[in-house]
């Protein structure tokens, strides 16, 4: 009998204040879709080598995923400790988002060590750069608009063509934007990052119009401030951020994964075209 099945000796229970039911009745209990929420799936993650990424991949293979993960620098030690942690695969891929050959080459690869598996894309690959807006030059914009916006979209293009001839039925796909597409982050001169994730969070809707013929949801995650590699060596930055975020604690990568479970995953079956912000309410401060 199957563990949802549950069979109890036969009196009388009080169900509520005026009605009782044989305890003897069989209750019928369906397994909760949070129960290994992507068992079996494969998840391709850009910029999963360490940082928010890195947190997405190791969440992604909690509930059960494989993972394949996209990055142009090397995989942090934690990454290849994935498969002994969860007992799922994982496979490091130097890929450059911002080259078409880099990624077709990328996803042939992930065809072939995946036996054609395709479920999940997290497009994570981001770069930022701390210039104002009157000093920032034609290849400052390009730089961030190839990695923030060109290497999203394509990666998402790429990502869904894979589902699409892998067949599944549970395609998910997961865009990170940032809180920078809701507001101006007062601590940085960051107006073309805040452009390049601004793109990012519109771009969702439509695609995902296009797409739910194909059965593949696309959503995004609007990360907060975050301690990661790249913030570490500012300190004076982290204690700034506090004073902007209601709960006064700037978020560590696993406080945002569970965004990206949830939108990789059956538990959020109808939600597409939609953005999660993940922030501590300092986008409601």
């Amino acid at each position: 009998m199957p563990p949802y099945l549950k069979w109890t000796a036969p009196t009388f229970a009080i169900v509520g204040p005026h009605l009782s039911l044989p305890r003897h009745t069989i209750l019928l209990h369906q397994p909760s879709i949070f129960n290994n929420h992507v068992q079996g799936r494969l998840a391709v993650v850009t910029g999963g080598a360490r940082g928010c990424g890195l947190a997405f991949a190791q969440g992604l293979a909690e509930a059960g995923a494989d993972i394949a993960v996209f990055d142009v620098i090397e995989a942090s030690p934690a990454f290849f400790e994935i498969p002994t942690e969860f007992g799922v695969q994982a496979k490091y891929y130097k890929v450059d988002v911002t080259s078409h050959e880099s990624l077709e080459q990328g996803f042939s690869s992930v065809k072939a060590d995946f036996d054609g598996r395709m479920d999940i894309l997290v497009a994570c690959a981001g770069v930022n750069k701390n210039v104002t807006f009157l000093d920032t030059s034609n290849d400052d914009f390009d730089r961030l608009l190839g990695v923030n916006v060109k290497g999203v979209y394509f990666a998402a293009q790429h990502g869904a063509k894979a589902m699409i001839g892998s067949g599944t039925k549970v395609g998910s796909i997961v865009l990170v934007a940032s809180i920078a597409s809701w507001m101006a982050i007062r601590s940085q001169n960051s107006s073309a990052y805040c452009a390049t994730k601004g793109a990012v969070r519109a771009m969702v809707a439509p695609i995902a119009a296009e797409l739910n013929e194909h059965g593949i949801r696309v959503n995004s995650i609007s990360p907060g401030y975050v301690r990661t590699e790249m913030t570490a060596p500012f300190p004076h930055l982290l204690e700034s951020w506090k004073d902007e975020i209601m709960n006064r604690r700037v978020a560590e990568p696993d406080d945002i994964k569970g965004a990206c479970v949830f939108l990789a995953s059956d538990a959020s079956k109808y939600c597409t075209g939609s953005d999660i912000l993940v922030d501590g309410g300092v986008t409601k401060w």
